[in-house]
């Protein structure tokens, strides 16, 4: 059973994931945080496989909320679930320590797939979002340094890159 942390604000949001994952077997909701304060408390006690954590939350951020928690080793698995889909939030949350982004118009089946996937070790980010990262790389380095790779990728790395941006699974891309 995976274990799930939901961090969300809007209350018909948050109990809308919590009775959607209700429907899936193998999760578990085991705990909702209103505001970036409730989750930094609680999110270490409860130690959850995985959060879904939304970005824009009153008294901290989830950026916020992202820091606090790898500063003190206590971050799970983070999956950033917010309606914006902005480069800043992708990039800044994921250099935060979070593990994946998705949009919150997702399908319940990529919900679970992603979620599957960070309790696995595994990492998930929004196709359409990665495909626009990579699409401004360049720009995107020059505003964010830290995301220049130390060594320029190959071409099978920028190919299976672009597979994964494009949704194909892990199979899929090692068949193809």
């Amino acid at each position: 059973m995976i274990r799930v942390c939901i961090v969300e604000d809007q209350m018909l949001v948050r109990q809308g994931i919590q009775t959607l994952l209700g429907l899936v077997d193998d999760i578990e909701v085991v705990g909702e945080a209103v505001d970036g304060e409730q989750a930094i408390e609680l999110i270490p006690r409860l130690r959850p496989d995985v959060v879904l954590l939304d970005m824009y939350l009153p008294r901290r951020s989830g950026l916020d909320v992202l820091r606090t928690l790898t500063a003190s080793q206590a971050l799970p698995p983070t999956l950033i679930l917010t309606t914006f889909d902005e480069d800043v939030l992708v990039i800044g949350g994921l250099q935060a320590g979070a593990r994946g982004f998705l949009l919150k118009d997702v399908s319940l089946d990529r919900l679970t797939a992603a979620i599957r996937s960070l309790a696995e070790g595994g990492t998930w980010i929004q196709p359409a979002s990665t495909e626009r990262l990579l699409r401004n790389r360049h720009r995107l380095s020059t505003d964010f340094p830290s995301a220049e790779p130390r060594e320029p990728l190959s071409s099978r790395e920028l190919e299976i890159l672009r597979l994964v941006a494009r949704g194909y699974s892990n199979r899929e891309i090692a068949d193809g």
